[in-house]
């Protein structure tokens, strides 16, 4: 299982960002995927995840109504679309997905929201 996650940066407040992350090594249509993101010294939380089909989601509550998870099944993508950017979204990001009990980690991306 490898987890590419790319599309991170700086970026102003208000701002927008895409995060993306390649999957290969499993058949990524069969599995839920997730986002989560880590503070510094800090657990990693729960950001958002997404179904197989990609009709159902989850957003944690500070995430509700500016971010969104489409997966691209064809390609084996998972996206982040991030909109309306707080300085409190400045983490590292991470794509995870859970095969055979193992949980699944990429290298993580690293957000930056400041002016």
């Amino acid at each position: 299982v490898q987890l590419v996650a790319s599309g991170g940066g700086l970026v102003q407040p208000a701002g927008s960002l895409r995060l993306s992350c390649a999957a290969s090594g499993f058949t990524f249509s069969s599995f839920f995927m997730r986002w989560y993101r880590q503070y510094p010294g800090k657990e990693r939380e729960l950001v958002a995840a997404i179904d197989t089909t990609g009709r159902n989601t989850y957003y944690a509550d500070s995430m509700k109504g500016r971010f969104t998870i489409p997966r691209d099944n064809a390609n084996s993508t998972l996206y982040l679309q991030m909109n309306s950017l707080k300085p409190e979204d400045t983490a590292v990001y991470y794509c995870h997905v859970m095969r055979d009990g193992i949980n699944y980690w990429g290298k993580g991306t690293l957000v930056t929201v400041s002016s």
